[in-house]
């Protein structure tokens, strides 16, 4: 059986039924995600990895269309479909599988959606814009790329000072400022990197974005053939930008890509990005994630550490995935999918032995205690565990039997909970316990 480590904290939807633990899209591939708030609602545009229908033996990024998804909790998601397809760019090879990370933004009553695509004849990357009335779509493609734009990542700022920018990456980063039709270059590009360090390896992805006039350029940056994300800062714009460090370390599984954006929700800032959570051994296939931001009173950016919990509020009720917990032990925990031929079943974690402990912040247990407990798990003898507050304080020790299968197991709550929880299940007696999830009724 492969299993999978864990380390405490750091980890390496489209129904009522699926919640805001990492990764947050849970039935296909996403990747290369921008957040933006449209219409009181976080909006995510990612490019969709696939396995190449024509080269299923390819070993690279295969990506022929674009979702859209919003959610007005982050916990929540709704899939509003394909909103373009490589096959609907008029200037695009239709199977090129060459549609990259995305953005879009919104100005003058429109909706502007930037992508990068292989064009019908030469090499390279060109870069188009499609526009639409509403966040969902029906988004139309110009009929040509942006000219003088040539390369991948596009990202666009509207900024304070009433203009729109657009950066991209390919040998180097550039940047230029929009005409007010969001098509056309007014100027030529600028260089934006001469003042960032020149050392290591690729740099891509760049995502954008102002707070309190200062402008942040965002980046992967290849580091030991993966990539941290990184920044740099500016009074302008167009820089020049100076370098400030780093966001979020590289993977410690070595997936080799990371891509991101920043948000500001409800007076929280959130980091969208992605990892390999779903293809471990194939690292082109991509999951998007979010974890929350902070900044220093200098405005720098506080480094964020990935975790499996994500963001958002669970209900009691749940279920509550353990498996995408807020903290563990240093030993005997492991992680394991429910269904090796099907990940996106999820996953469940194995506390092999007594002393072993998950903790899952953030349960939301209402005004009204609920009276019981329901355990998924599956283990080889009879188990007990006990049920922790964030305080340490106990509501319950509870005996499992022994279960061959996945066994829902439903006991008396012998504490009443109410409110805003923190919960932690610690092995007392037993070997080799798998939960899948924990619920409050």
């Amino acid at each position: 059986m492969r299993r999978y480590l864990l380390l405490p904290v750091a980890g390496l939807l489209l129904s009522a039924g699926l919640l805001a633990q990492n990764p947050v899209i849970r039935d296909q591939f996403s990747a290369d995600p921008t957040a933006r708030v449209f219409e009181g609602k976080v909006w995510l545009y990612a490019s969709h990895d696939i396995i190449s229908p024509v080269e299923p033996e390819r070993r690279w990024f295969c990506m022929e269309d674009y979702h859209v998804f919003s959610s007005e909790d982050l916990v929540n998601w709704t899939d509003h479909g394909v909103i373009l397809d490589q096959k609907d760019v008029p200037w695009g090879n239709p199977e090129g599988y060459s549609m990259w990370a995305p953005e879009c933004v919104y100005r003058n009553g429109k909706y502007y959606f930037y992508f990068p695509d292989a064009p019908k004849s030469g090499r390279g990357f060109a870069i188009g814009m499609a526009s639409a009335d509403h966040p969902d779509g029906p988004f139309t493609p110009e009929k040509n790329s942006i000219q003088g734009v040539f390369g991948i990542d596009p990202t666009v700022l509207v900024a304070s000072d009433g203009n729109a920018y657009i950066y991209w990456s390919g040998m180097g980063f550039q940047g230029a400022r929009l005409k007010d039709n969001m098509t056309e270059l007014d100027g030529p590009a600028v260089r934006l990197d001469g003042e960032l360090p020149k050392e290591g390896g690729l740099k891509e992805g760049p995502h954008v974005f102002e707070r309190e006039g200062k402008f942040y350029l965002t980046y992967p940056w290849v580091q030991d053939r993966t990539e941290a994300l990184v920044y740099a800062m500016s009074d302008s714009p167009l820089g020049p930008f100076e370098y400030k460090g780093k966001i979020m370390e590289k993977s410690p599984n070595e997936c080799w890509t990371n891509h991101h954006s920043f948000v500001e929700y409800k007076g929280q800032w959130y980091l969208f990005y992605h990892h390999n959570d779903y293809s471990p051994t194939f690292d082109k296939n991509r999951s998007v994630r979010i974890d929350k931001v902070r900044f220093n009173p200098d405005g720098t950016i506080e480094q964020v550490t990935p975790t499996l919990r994500g963001v958002g509020v669970t209900p009691a009720k749940g279920p509550v995935q353990l498996d995408r917990y807020s903290g563990v032990c240093h030993y005997g925990a492991y992680l394991d999918f429910l269904d090796a031929s099907n990940p996106w079943a999820g996953w469940y974690i194995l506390l092999s032995r007594p002393a072993t402990w998950v903790r899952y912040d953030e349960i939301e247990f209402g005004e009204t205690a609920p009276a019981s407990v329901t355990f998924r798990i599956r283990c080889p003898e009879k188990t007990r565990v006990m049920l922790q507050t964030g305080d340490e304080k106990s509501i319950g020790s509870y005996g499992l039997p022994a279960a061959r299968d996945w066994s829902e197991i439903r006991l008396p709550l012998e504490t009443a909970v109410t409110g805003l929880q923190n919960i932690k299940l610690i092995v007392e007696e037993g070997n080799g316990l798998q939960v899948d999830w924990i619920s409050f009724e």
